[in-house]
């Protein structure tokens, strides 16, 4: 294998340019990571609004880009530009599709064309790096796809650009970031995509009558990740496996779970300006000054017992019901909650009605507020994490680094980044609960409670917790190795 990679990293999404949930994160800092090892790597996403304002200096690299879409074709461009940690991006634009107000909908729902913006995503992505690489340009010697977005670019490469001169060697790897949104459209969507109805089986494309772009990445690519050791083995089974089980189940030998790793300079309660004092794991002290500030800030009256935060979708992959059944009990063992997060309308009104009958315990923010984000890391004792599953999880792991302590249901990465805290022998960095009930959320902050009410234990356990490394680069040489291994599967190492 080369010692130096060229690797384009495709993704939907990229924080800071445009993001809506972990992904972007991801697509920030693994190119970085993988970057400053030595390898040329290089991130493609499309060009929403507001994207390149992101970017730097934009330049434009393929002025006219033709892209087959059916029966027609439509016309695109590539710019190119760069992320602030200095990682090239290139920006597919095609602004019918992606100047729009959202990534992937609105409030309202999701786009009814989405099928057709990540087609010309997909077929846009070869049709510009063709361009890119003609005359000796730039070739990428792997294409890491991330989700149901890109899920078309694997099934490309094995079928209509199986002939290019370069593309058709390349191989692909991947992930799985979330098994739950698999981008699933009408079966009559099929020919706007160029594939042959003879890709329209349970061995191809076909889901249920449907076409699945999720499951087009999963059967054609060269090598399978998900975001965790964990979530790798259940999403083979039928309990998590979402319809999928059986075409990941067939390719377990290709499924590799790498943990996700977390961005240590942009995670730094020792820099972190939006927080109310500076602290690190050799100089604590300073959290209790954030923990006295975010009190302060939502209102909360003062007491003995630890401040529980959450920070997170209103989803029902979180858990919210668990913490609305057991929220009495909860504040009965002298907790106060503080909850940011935004989503479904139901738990929505929920938590915001809970926040109303406790005011001066529970803490509820509508919305995404990064600033108060942080200072609910910094300033919270303890971070929930019920999870009916969990892929990775970033929630627990920033949690860790600002001594934060994760309380967690036993699942995906959650299981696999929180070791369970014995207080006799002051091992480990959390708590963890196994049954998806209120009573074992309550029955865990029982014990949560118990610790943080003996200072040295709980001070045991916070130094623990802040001992943690999960920065990025030991998962990027997983990756790296990984990318090895889809070279030598297609022979191009």
């Amino acid at each position: 294998m080369p010692r130096r990679l060229r690797v384009l990293y495709l993704a939907s999404e990229a924080d800071p340019l445009a993001k809506t949930g972990g992904l972007a994160d991801v697509a920030a800092a693994l190119p970085r990571a993988l970057a400053g090892m030595g390898h040329d790597v290089r991130v493609l996403m499309p060009r929403y609004r507001g994207a390149e304002a992101q970017a730097g200096e934009v330049r434009t690299v393929v002025p006219r880009l033709p892209v087959p879409i059916g029966d027609r074709v439509v016309e695109g461009a590539l710019h190119e530009g760069r992320a602030p940690s200095g990682v090239p991006v290139y920006l597919l634009a095609q602004d019918h599709y992606y100047d729009r107000d959202g990534v992937y909908g609105t409030g309202e729902g999701d786009y009814w064309d989405n099928c057709e913006r990540f087609t010309f995503f997909c077929r846009g992505t070869l049709e510009g790096l063709g361009r890119l690489g003609d005359d000796a340009g730039w070739r990428p010697q792997v294409i890491h796809a991330n989700d149901w977005q890109t899920g078309l670019v694997p099934v490309y490469l094995r079928t209509l650009y199986r002939d290019h001169p370069w593309l058709g060697r390349v191989p692909t790897l991947f992930t799985i970031h979330n098994l739950a949104y698999q981008g699933v459209f009408w079966h009559y969507d099929m020919p706007m995509t160029g594939l042959g109805w003879d890709l329209f089986t349970p061995a191809g494309l076909e889901f249920y009558g449907r076409i699945n772009f999720l499951k087009g990445g999963l059967v054609f690519s060269d090598l399978l990740t998900t975001v965790s050791r964990t979530y790798a083995r259940e999403i083979r089974t039928a309990a998590f496996g979402q319809g999928l089980e059986g075409v990941l189940e067939e390719r377990s030998h290709d499924l590799h779970g790498v943990v996700n790793g977390l961005d240590y300079e942009v995670w730094n309660p020792g820099k972190d300006p939006a927080i109310a004092q500076l602290y690190s794991a050799d100089e604590p002290e300073g959290k209790a000054a954030c923990r006295e500030a975010l009190r302060a800030e939502l209102g909360l009256a003062p007491g003995p017992g630890p401040v529980l935060g959450m920070v997170t979708r209103l989803a029902e992959q979180k858990g919210l019901e668990l913490v609305l059944d057991g929220l009495e009990r909860v504040l009965a063992q002298g907790c106060r909650l503080v909850l940011l997060g935004s989503g479904d309308a139901g738990t929505e009104a929920a938590v915001t009605q809970a926040a109303a009958r406790h005011p001066d315990r529970v803490a509820v923010r509508i919305g995404y507020d990064a600033d108060l984000a942080r200072r609910i890391y910094a300033g919270s004792d303890g971070f929930l994490m019920p999870s009916r599953y969990e892929p990775c999880g970033l929630g627990q792991l920033i949690a860790l680094r600002y001594g934060t302590i994760p309380i967690v249901r036993r699942t995906g990465g959650l299981a696999d980044t929180v070791v369970e805290f014995d207080p006799a022998r002051r091992t480990g960095t959390g708590f963890i609960f196994d049954a998806f009930t209120a009573d074992a959320l309550v029955e865990t902050v029982r014990l949560v409670v118990s610790a943080y009410s003996q200072p040295a234990v709980w001070r045991a356990l916070v130094r623990n917790a802040m001992g943690q490394d999960f920065s990025w680069e030991a998962s990027a040489r997983e990756y790296v190795t990984l990318y090895g291994k889809a070279l030598r599967a297609r022979g191009a190492a």
